[in-house]
């Protein structure tokens, strides 16, 4: 189904599934961080994590700096996966990308998601100017993003693999940064913003923000942990998920494939 396309890795074809959940990673992160959700998500559900350029299998491509360019290119890619209904989850940076490959199937005619996740990240237009740490000099940006807390400790104890990941890191904090929310109409799906209750990031009143983003059912979902929760607190965010993707499926007679 996918072996030929670089944008999904990890992903178990399932050709029985009803619905597909394309899964976007947090800045610095890869597709590597879904890959146990298959097993553990609804047999019915099909996890098709997005790979970015610049990582893992896609690691001799030069990494996109900006969102825009980033959701154009994957939308084009994915498309023909929306032969069947679809779902959509996104953390931090994924957020903003999955909420852009939305918006990239619609303008292209593709149905509307049956769902979207959106985690641990401020609704679009409610972001505002942020610093550009991205252009930081090299140990001042390490140490902004090590104090964000969601990059393994020991790969600052191996500066090989530090400057090898690096460029990945810096066009995905420029992708972040110099995003530009661009008006359009809410999208017509259920959305669900997630968050860390000890995150100090993204608030609760902030994820409520997202409400004006769909013209669909709504709800902000709180779970124990910081802006990464979605690593310390992956059972509870996966039950979350799956019962909400099973009720559905229960439901909705349309994602009957």
């Amino acid at each position: 189904m996918s072996e030929n396309n670089p944008w999904l890795s990890y992903v178990r074809p399932n050709p029985h599934a009803r619905l597909r959940l394309f899964c976007c990673h947090y800045a610095g992160g890869s597709a590597a961080l879904f890959r146990t959700w298959q097993g553990v998500l609804p047999q019915a559900v099909e996890v098709c994590p997005v790979q970015l350029p610049g990582r893992e299998n896609r690691i001799a491509e030069t990494s996109l700096t900006r969102l825009p360019e980033i959701a154009a290119r994957a939308a084009t890619a994915l498309r023909p996966m929306l032969d069947r209904p679809y779902a959509i989850f996104g953390h931090s940076m994924g957020a903003l990308l999955g909420f852009e490959l939305a918006r990239q199937w619609r303008q292209a005619g593709a149905k509307s998601p049956a769902h979207v996740f959106v985690s641990g990240c401020r609704a679009p237009h409610t972001r505002g100017h942020l610093p550009s740490t991205h252009q930081l000099p090299d140990e001042e940006f390490l140490a902004e993003v090590r104090s964000l807390n969601g990059t393994p400790a020991a790969i600052f104890e191996h500066p090989e693999l530090l400057q090898l990941l690096l460029p990945v890191l810096r066009a995905d904090f420029a992708a972040v940064q110099t995003y530009e929310y661009v008006a359009g109409p809410p999208l017509d799906c259920p959305m669900t913003a997630l968050g860390g209750l000890a995150d100090a990031q993204v608030s609760r009143a902030q994820l409520a923000d997202w409400q004006a983003q769909t013209t669909r059912d709504f709800a902000v979902r709180m779970l124990p942990g910081d802006h990464f929760f979605l690593n310390t607190a992956q059972p509870l965010l996966l039950e979350m998920i799956g019962q909400q993707l099973r009720g559905m499926l229960a439901e909705r007679r349309d994602i009957d494939v």
